[in-house]
């Protein structure tokens, strides 16, 4: 739903672009120290002495990205954020300040934006980041929004994907697949609200699966686990497009190979008992699902009394040589080639 029919709705083109831009962003504050000048100007100003600076983009395209039949404008706003954050903690980074730019339809009131900047604003206070710029256009499809993201990070420290080496443990925090299942089951709801729109959904055994699709959190906690634990990281990625992409992307980077076990997989109980209602394979849905934003990592050997009994993490394979190949352990022992079955942006599917 974009808008209560019941309240009062300002159209947009009352304030004009700049107007909007002072009205949306009139409620964040500046906290980080490395922000000089914030919204108001030409640029921002940012200052990282003695540190190196990360930034990173993506784009969430409605009917592409979302489908705000079942997407809280407040929901899609943190949801943004945290898909750019996601991609600063995986360069075992902080992330300091963002940007937003949107493209709206007018079909979009000035009500239903500040639903959206609502929810940004959120992430920024939970996450402690900086809204310092952006800007806004109309569109003739629908809503479009991009973020920005700005980190740092002391050098010598940066994780990147290209760095693993050959016998290093693979490791991944959280579990995977309840984003897809989430999914899954407010795709289903929306079919049957089609069919019969005065059915309520009763989503009591679904909770965490929707949260984790609706309203996901980036790992900002990891990196400072990894330094009490004083663990390096030799490289990372975030989950944003299945496991199996994501481990690809690290060989493929990194020159090796790589074996994953099936049985290390970490899987939530709801996950599974949500496969089994879909008939999923939980596997293919925590190889291929995407959506999780949880990192993978990899880490030396020498390390892993240090990580082996905490409960963030889940050592689930080891790198190989890369004329090993990529492969998946299953259950039975039997080797399969891992191929990427996740999440492309591009294709003509959709």
């Amino acid at each position: 739903m974009l808008e209560d029919k019941n309240q009062e709705h300002t159209s947009l083109s009352e304030l004009g672009e700049f107007g909007l831009i002072n009205h949306l962003t009139k409620y964040f504050k500046v906290g980080q120290k490395t922000t000089v000048k914030g919204v108001g100007d030409d640029a921002a100003i940012l200052e990282f002495p003695k540190e190196q600076v990360l930034v990173t983009t993506d784009l969430l395209v409605e009917g592409v990205h979302f489908d705000l039949s079942y997407v809280p404008l407040k929901h899609l706003g943190y949801k943004a954020v945290m898909v750019n954050l996601s991609d600063v903690y995986a360069m075992n980074a902080q992330a300091s300040q963002i940007t937003v730019s949107i493209a709206v339809s007018n079909r979009f009131t000035l009500e239903a934006l500040e639903e959206l900047y609502a929810g940004i604003q959120t992430a920024c206070t939970n996450y402690k980041i900086d809204l310092v710029g952006g800007d806004t256009t109309s569109s003739q499809t629908g809503l479009v929004i991009s973020v920005t993201a700005i980190g740092h990070c002391e050098k010598g420290k940066i994780a990147q994907r290209s760095t693993a080496k050959e016998g290093d443990l693979l490791v991944v925090t959280g579990d995977l697949g309840a984003a897809y299942m989430g999914l899954q089951i407010l795709e289903r709801e929306k079919a049957v609200f089609k069919v019969n729109p005065s059915n309520q959904p009763d989503l009591e055994n679904y909770t965490y699966l929707i949260e984790r699709q609706l309203k996901p959190e980036a790992r900002k906690d990891v990196r400072a686990i990894l330094e009490e634990l004083e663990v390096k990281p030799t490289s990372m990625i975030d989950v944003s497009d299945g496991l199996s992409s994501e481990v690809l992307h690290l060989c493929k980077n990194s020159n090796v190979g790589c074996n994953v076990y099936e049985d290390k997989i970490p899987l939530d109980p709801q996950v599974i008992s949500s496969c089994e209602e879909f008939e999923l394979d939980s596997t293919t849905i925590a190889l291929s699902g995407g959506e999780d934003y949880e990192l993978l990592f990899t880490i030396s050997q020498e390390d892993f009394p240090k990580i082996k009994a905490n409960p963030n993490f889940s050592i689930i394979g080891h790198m190989t040589q890369e004329s090993e190949g990529i492969h998946l352990i299953t259950r039975a022992n039997t080797k399969i080639e891992l191929i990427a079955r996740g999440w492309n942006a591009l294709s003509k599917k959709g």
